[in-house]
């Protein structure tokens, strides 16, 4: 059926130095930098992605941001035991997970359910990386330039011809046309 992706919401904020700089501030707007994160990079994708961070209310509170699910625990109940719930619940509807923690309880709790484990750094990796059309379009145009003899990395060797002035000469300008 579905692919659906757990992330640890406090596990990445806590793990990532850029998350971290903003949690000390105002960890509302580290949540919210994250989920639009998120947002940004499976926006175009068929996968369901399920945020999950320790709540403090008397119910389990859940709200979605656009295809983004975010669910806050209740109290008493840790974000950890609601992944592992999740993992279980998608497992019986036949799904495939991913869950993105460092919690090593969390990741065994996923595995043991025949999901997949990565690590926030992971994540972090994955969230600020080119999207792969421009990621493509990107190697093409290094292969274009190379090809044709426009790598500005390429150095040139002593037998060949030197690449033409290109550059621009300071000075008078002539004054032809006075």
């Amino acid at each position: 059926m579905g692919y659906i992706i757990l992330v640890d919401g406090y596990n990445v904020i806590k793990n990532n130095i850029m998350f971290q700089l903003v949690e000390a501030t105002n960890l509302a707007v580290a949540r919210e930098a994250l989920i639009k994160q998120l947002k940004n990079r499976y926006r175009h994708t068929v996968f369901h992605i399920i945020v999950v961070f320790d709540g403090s209310g008397a119910r389990e509170q859940i709200s979605h941001d656009e295809h983004i699910r975010i669910i806050f625990s209740r109290q008493g109940e840790t974000a950890d035991r609601v992944i592992a719930r999740l993992a279980v619940e998608a497992r019986a509807n036949g799904q495939e997970i991913l869950v993105y923690s460092d919690d090593i309880e969390v990741q065994q709790s996923v595995v043991e359910q025949g999901g997949k484990k990565q690590t926030t750094h992971h994540l972090i990796q994955h969230l600020n990386a080119p999207p792969q059309d421009v990621e493509a379009r990107s190697r093409h145009r290094q292969a274009m330039r190379h090809a044709y003899g426009l790598d500005p990395t390429a150095k040139w060797k002593d037998d060949e011809e030197s690449p033409p002035d290109t550059r621009r000469r300071k000075g008078k300008k002539s004054r032809k046309h006075r």
